[in-house]
Order: C-alpha cells, then structure tokens, then sequence
C-alpha cells in the first residue's frame, strides 16, 4: 500500500508557533501587542504574556507535547534545555495542563555548571533564562521549546543569544542612521541575515562504536590514510548513496517541520562527507537554527544506523568541515544594502557600505579570526581544504575595478556581461557573471553578502556575527560622523569611501589563498597570520577591542574575560581529552594487538624453521624486528605523553596551559601517531583493534 505524505507546505512550520498560528490562535489586541514587542522591542505586558501562554499551550499540547522547556546557548557553544511538565494538581487528585505567562518569560535553571569563565562560582547556583519572542517556539520529541536567553542572578550574560541580540540592534541603529543620511525615511530597522552552509561526515554506526578516539574526541586520534581518499574528485556532487539519501529525505522532513529552510544537499569532497545549507534567515534564528539542524542530523543518522560527525577534521588527509556563514543587512521595507545594483559605480550608498565593511576587517582582523578559534578549526584552518589563518578579502574584478577607478579618482567604464557559447545548439548560451568566486578566501563578497568561510562545523554561527555585526557597527557610526551636515551626501560619501580604500586596501586580496606567496605577501602588507588559537586568543583582551565592545554595550568587560577565559579552558581541556584517549587506546590495545601479532609471527618461524631446517624466513624476520622497533619506539612515546600529560597539571593560568598543551602536548600525540599509523600498515587487518580509514570513510 502507498505511503500517504503530508505536501511540504502543509508540512513546513508545522511544528512552529509562527506568525500564521499566532495570528490564528491570539485574541487581535493581543496579537498586536506580540507583534509590537516583536518588531518594535515594546515591554511585554504580562495580561498578554498569560495570553500567549496559554494559547502556546494549547497547540503545543495538540502536536503531544506534555512538557515546556527554555532553550538556551550557554558559553559551551551547545544548547541547554530543562523540561517542566504542563501538569498541575487539583483538589481532588487530579492534573490539569497548564502554563503560565510568567512561566512563559522566565526559567531559573542552575547557572553553576555551564562554563562562565569565572564570572560566577560554584556555590552561586541562580541563573535565569528570559523569552526571545523575535524567534519562534517549537515543539519537538514531545516538549515545547521556547528560545530564550541566559543570564546569572547578579545580571552577567552567560549566553551567546543575548550578546548576538544586542550586536544587531546597534548595527540596525548605525545602518539606519545612515540610510537618514541619504534619504531613506521608509526604514525603521535594518537586520542581518545569514545562510549558514553546514558540513558533516556519515559513518556507520557499528564501525564508530569501536573506535573510542572517534565516541570521546569526535576524531580519529590514530589511523593509517587510505589507499583511496578524495585524490579523484569523484565524490563531490557525486551520486548520493541510498542509505545517505534516506537519512537526507528525513533530515529535509524533521527541519521542514521546524520551520528551517534547508534548501540544498549534496556530497563534499572527502568521502563519507556532506553538506547542507539552508536559506538565509534573520541572524538570531539562523543561528537558532543552525543548533537545531546540528541536533537533528544527529538524531536522524542514529535511526539509520549511522553516526553524524561534525568535528572539523574527524579524518587526517581528507578535507575537513567548515560552516560558510553567507552574511548580509536589508532594510525591513525588503531592500538588500549590500546588493551592487546594475552600476555599483553610481550607488553611492552600496559603496559606503562596503566601505565599512573593508574598513572593519581590516581593522579587527584579529576579532575575526578568534570568533573562528577552537581545537578542532586549528587542524582545519590554513590547509587546502579551508581558507587561510590570515584574514583577507575578495572583491572580484569588478567591485575591485570599480574601487581602483574611485582611488584614482577617475570614471569606471563598467563590465560588459558576456557570453559563454556551449556551441551546442540544444543548449542555451550562458550569460558569465562579471566575477569568478574564490573558495580561497576567509571572507569573500558573493554578488548580494558576504561569505566568511572560516567557521569550523561544530561551531555556533552566533559569535562569528556578533563580531561582525559590531565591527560594522562601529564604522558606520565613524561614517555618520563624518557624514552629518553634509550639503551632498554622495559626493561626500565617495570621497570616503576613496579616503578608506586608501587606508584599507591592503586587506583585499583575489588570489590564491593557498599558495606560499600570500603568506610572504600578507606579511609585507602587515596582515596578521594568528595560526592557532594560542596565537589569536590574546588579542581579545587588546584595548581596541574592549573599547569596541564596551563601548557599543555588547560585553562588559568582565563579560569579556570570562569569554576569553573560557574558549582557552576549552581548548586545553579539549587536548587533554584527547592526550588521555590516545594514551589508554595505545596502552590498552594497540600495544597488546601488535605485541600478540608479532608473537604469533613468531611462533610461527620457530615451528617452520623446525620442520625445515635451514630456512631463513626472511620476511617475517624482517617484520617482526620492523614491529618489534615500533612497539618499543610507541611504548616510550606513550610514556612521554603521560609524563606531560601529569605535567600539565602543574600550569597555573588559562593562557599558560592553553600554551602548553599546544607546544607540549599536540607535538607528542604527533609523533606517537606516526608510531601507531606505521604499525597499522604492517599488521594483520583482523589483527588491528580498530576499524580502518577505508571502513569508516567508505562502508557507509
């Protein structure tokens, strides 16, 4: 009999209290007062909060939900979740369902166990969660879950929502601000917007289920390349496998329900590797988003046995997994700011925009490439599977001719639209687009936004645009500055944009970000190359940058430590997750595997050499020394890496341990992996405790 299926309009935001069901389910006064504190930031009255709740409650009990929980990002980049049930005793024994408004506004889980970088300690247990009615409950696996933001009981933000609020409301004043400038009375708020492009790796889940580097570290800590990787370019856009295009179909279904716009799918370059992207969306709610598409590929791959691996480099000498965060600002009577126009040369006010923004990577470089930092992006970051550490941009011929021709103070003739001929007439000529892209760049201009292509996969897209939206903030409120009085706006405009392009020229770049040259190049032009974490998290603290959140009341300072303090804690208790795995993987199994192997080869001579006498063996001989040398070489390197490991313990300070770990602690886990790899290619497949890269990236 043939499945009956849901169309996917009717199925799309189906499990979402949006605007449709709000407008259905409220009471009109209440509606728009929602709408109000939605789009306008009014104060919620709580006679309409009650409202709300109570209707809330009411869908979200006809979709099953029993329970409520405020959903919320703490400093961990994860989310956060505590399920109270609507039941409620009545005098006679009975429950009924309820929720209130001040249930709706309000949680108070504990803020002790969520990192907070100092800010609070551990016997200070009072945390709060607050509504963000800008992004939409939901319900899901039988719980209503409503967004919300986190802060402890004395006001300091432990979140990473509240902050990403916050950005987008002072770059919506700055950018509305200057569109007053320029005419524009119409636009009361301008938002950003983001697609955030996902990428992940499938394995199988019986295969994952034996390798402990892969279930505690999310990486392969130990593992022999392949003798096929991606060297043939035959996976990327190839065909889907069945069993990977069934999780795909239900993942596309579970976030249609959601309400998120996941639009395109197809396998990534390495095996075993692909990516989804979404449609962009308001910037809080793609972030929102991306957490929940992160979740549910998770939960979607286990029921087809599978594991979804979002670690940016799970495998070594494959590519690794990144998250392209296409960013743009548009206008709420529906204009893109950052969209050309047929003559970019005459937009005036698309040129003073851009302007900002090569202004502002330029001058925070440093802030760009920490809101990428983390363990897991370092072994991603520089490669030729990912952008550079060195942030730079790419403009493309055309915007790039167009700014050379305004720096040299002469007229830009434009660029003629050609023509690619398919010189197959069943086929239609293609109409070139006047730039090419550059998957080189951290930060590349893509025709209508910007693409910053430096986040790892497992990263939370929310302090990337916190950054970003701040940083642009900042320049646009220096542009109205300068601009404020002006008797012609355009002419004025241009000539800052000249005086920028000037000073900040040499962030742009439209080559290859790969080659060795733009290292030597990006140093001549003073750019910062911040390799690791170690090396960018120190530049958080720098004045510029504290007076630049400060200032725009993102963070406060304290706040701003407590971040600072955080990512370097993660990262060192990251690495020492890892230098622990390896070391009980190697003690517990690869030493006795090989050390069994090599016995047995042995024996194994003895016996021939007995039946026939004289016989040399000379193969085995040989392998069994060649092992022999190795597993002595992997035991005293196993032995250094716990020495340092314990040494460890003995570092005072974030920053110190973070250094440590780094120059101590990836060194020796380096070395004793070469032992282990080499050892792997030289024993019995059955002999070897753990499934091989070739069954992992390609038994799916």
């Amino acid at each position: 009999m043939e499945e009956k299926r849901t169309s996917v309009p009717k199925l799309f935001g189906s499990h979402v209290f949006n605007d449709d069901v709000m407008q259905e389910r409220l009471p009109k006064d209440v509606y728009r007062s929602l709408r109000k504190t939605i789009d306008e930031g009014k104060d919620l009255d709580l006679t309409v909060a009650n409202a709300v709740a109570s209707a809330m409650k009411d869908w979200a009990v006809e979709l099953g939900a029993t329970h409520y929980t405020h959903w919320f990002q703490p400093l961990n980049g994860i989310t956060a979740e505590k399920h109270d049930s609507f039941i409620s005793p009545t005098s006679d024994g009975r429950v009924i369902m309820q929720f209130s408004g001040k249930e709706l506004i309000r949680g108070e889980p504990d803020a002790s166990s969520f990192p907070s970088g100092g800010l609070r300690a551990t016997f200070e247990a009072r945390g709060y969660t607050a509504w963000d009615p800008t992004s939409y409950a939901f319900v899901k696996g039988g719980s209503l879950y409503i967004p919300t933001a986190f802060c402890s009981y004395s006001g300091e933000v432990l979140d990473k929502k509240t902050p990403l609020l916050r950005s987008m409301e002072d770059l919506s004043q700055a950018a509305v601000r200057i569109l007053r400038l320029f005419g524009d009375t119409a636009t009361r708020r301008v938002v950003t917007t983001v697609g955030p492009e996902q990428e992940y790796f499938l394995v199988d889940k019986t295969l994952y289920d034996k390798r402990p580097d892969l279930i505690f570290c999310g990486r392969t800590l130990v593992g022999a390349k392949a003798p096929k990787g991606q060297e043939l370019e035959d996976h990327y856009f190839g065909s889907i496998k069945p069993r990977v295009a069934a999780f795909m179909k239900e993942l596309d279904e579970e976030l249609w329900k959601l309400g998120i716009l996941a639009k395109t799918k197809h396998n990534e370059v390495a095996p075993a590797q692909h990516e989804l992207a979404p449609i962009f969306a308001t910037t809080n709610i793609a972030t929102d988003h991306n957490q929940l598409t992160m979740e549910t590929m998770k939960n979607i791959a286990a029921r087809h046995g599978l594991v979804c691996l979002l670690h940016e480099k799970p495998f070594a000498g494959v590519n690794g997994s990144g998250k392209h965060n296409n960013w743009s600002l548009s206008t709420d009577t529906g204009k893109n700011l950052l969209d050309p126009g047929k003559s970019p040369a005459e937009n005036a006010q698309f040129l003073l925009f851009l302007a900002a923004v090569i202004k502002g990577v330029d001058e925070y470089q440093d802030l760009l490439r920490i809101s990428v930092a983390s363990a897991g992006n370092d072994h991603r970051l520089g490669a030729n599977e990912a952008p550079p550490a060195i942030i730079s941009m790419f403009l493309g011929d055309e915007l790039t001719a167009v700014l050379d021709a305004i720096q040299a103070g002469k007229t830009y003739g434009g660029a003629e639209a050609a023509t690619l001929e398919t010189g197959v007439h069943v086929l239609p000529d293609l109409t070139k687009d006047t730039t090419d892209r550059n998957r080189t760049s951290p930060f590349a201009f893509t025709g209508n936004k910007f693409e910053f292509r430096s986040l790892g996969s497992a990263l939370s897209i929310a302090c990337p645009n916190i950054m970003l939206n701040t940083i642009v903030a900042e320049e646009l409120r220096q542009f109205a500055q300068v601009l404020d009085g002006s008797k012609d706006v355009k002419a004025d405009a241009i000539a800052l944009v000249k005086k920028t392009v000037d000073e900040h020229k040499r962030i742009i770049f439209n080559g290859d970000g790969y080659s060795e040259d733009w290292v030597v190049e990006a140093e001549r032009r003073g750019l910062l190359n911040l390799k690791t974490t170690v090396d960018a998290l120190p530049h958080y603290m720098d004045d510029k940058n504290v007076k630049l959140f400060t200032e725009h009341k993102i963070y406060t300072y304290a706040e701003m430590e407590a971040r600072y303090e955080t990512i370097l804690e993660e990262y060192a208790k990251t690495l020492n997750i890892e230098a622990l795995t390896m070391s009980e993987m190697v003690r517990r199994d690869v030493i006795p595997a090989v050390s069994g192997y090599v016995g047995k080869m042995a024996k194994s001579v003895k016996t021939q050499q007995a039946v026939v006498s004289g016989l040399k063996c000379t193969a085995q001989t040989a392998l069994i020394g060649k092992l022999s040398g190795l597993l002595d070489t992997a035991y005293e390197q196993v032995a250094a890496l716990d020495d340092l490991e314990a040494g460890s313990k003995e570092v005072t300070g974030a920053l110190a341990q973070a250094t440590y770990f780094k120059e101590k602690i990836i060194p020796a886990m380096a070395d004793l992996r070469a032992t282990v790899d080499a050892m792997e290619l030289d024993v019995d497949a059955k002999a070897w405790p753990y499934p091989s890269y070739g069954d992992l990236m390609f038994r799916v």
